[in-house]
């Protein structure tokens, strides 16, 4: 599930470039499509115009972002073992949201025409996480004039991995993804997502215990973005995973991950902004013949932010469409 949903934002971003030239895109966007990918450039390349043509996206609203800064691990807590942990280190993080709810005339008639796709890079040690969730089966839905929302069943395939500790997970969840317009200006888009997976989690290089536990993973997910007109926006997610001992390659011990992030964003000018962020992350391990283990990393991160094709931080207005 991973895999489908890490090729479906490539080719959402290639495809996405490609069909704003119209059916006959510039040498300029023919460069930048096979940048994002170059084994689909390549096609296109070497089959002349058998794959000329561009995949209609049915003009999905989307938000795409890409983030370059400094990170410093703010507070630290390992009962597990004392770990060389880099405190400063260089990021790299990108986001894309595909088929935001509430663009008149798009349907969720495919799989992963709603999708989430972020992943963050570092100089302590390269993936810190891959996330990414997409709507396999649903039908969007209003209430009232204000608020336009998804819901149906979501795939995600989940990586966090803050120096001490890692998890993974790929599950299956039900939930909703929506837009709520608080006023003139200000907006409201989130996501709640609630179900169950299969996942691994365990302490790096911890004395004494296995890298990784096996188990069904209960998870959730609860996403929020307040969206302040073209100024600025503020980003909270909260993310919890269970990594029980039911189907685990071993009847012994759980682990439970707790994840929270907060990102405030204001805009200096056209598509440069400036990020604040924070991330606190924890793990809580319980094995029958180990002691109980208390782990958490929080980082402080200052970044700039590039936003590809929007003013709005993804703000999708539909209340003046006829």
């Amino acid at each position: 599930m991973m895999v489908r949903e890490y090729f479906s934002a490539i080719a959402a971003s290639f495809n996405l470039l490609l069909e704003g030239g119209g059916k006959h895109p510039s040498a300029w966007r023919e460069v930048g499509a096979a940048a994002i990918s170059p084994s689909l450039g390549f096609t296109r390349l070497a089959y002349g115009d058998r794959y000329r043509s561009v995949f209609d996206s049915h003009n999905p609203a989307t938000y795409t972002y890409m983030r370059i800064g400094w990170n410093k691990v703010d507070n630290l807590f390992d009962s597990a073992v004392s770990q060389n942990v880099k405190r400063n280190a260089a990021t790299m993080d990108f986001h894309m949201s595909y088929g935001l709810p509430g663009k008149d005339g798009y349907t969720y008639t495919r799989p992963f025409d709603y999708f989430d796709f972020e992943f963050s890079a570092t100089s302590a040690n390269v993936f810190e996480n891959i996330m990414s969730r997409g709507l396999l089966v649903g039908k969007d839905y209003a209430a009232g004039e204000n608020y336009r929302g998804v819901w149906g069943l979501y795939g995600s395939y989940d990586y966090i991995s803050p120096q001490v500790f890692r998890v993974s997970s790929t599950a299956v969840s039900l939930g909703t993804t929506g837009q709520l317009w608080l006023s003139k200006n200000v907006a409201l888009q989130g996501t709640a997502l609630a179900g169950v997976g299969y996942g691994a989690a365990g302490t790096i290089h911890g004395s004494g215990e296995r890298d990784y536990h096996y188990g069904a993973t209960p998870q959730a997910l609860l996403a929020l973005r307040m969206l302040f007109g073209q100024s600025a926006n503020l980003d909270l997610t909260a993310r919890s995973y269970y990594v029980s001992d039911v189907a685990s390659t071993e009847n012994r011990g759980t682990e439970r991950i707790l994840r929270g992030d907060a990102a405030f964003t204001v805009r200096v000018h056209g598509p440069h902004s400036v990020t604040i962020k924070y991330n606190a992350s924890r793990r809580d391990a319980s094995y029958p013949d180990l002691a109980t283990t208390h782990q958490s990393v929080n980082t402080l991160s200052l970044l700039y932010t590039y936003s590809f094709g929007d003013t709005r931080f993804g703000a999708v207005d539909w209340r003046d469409t006829p």
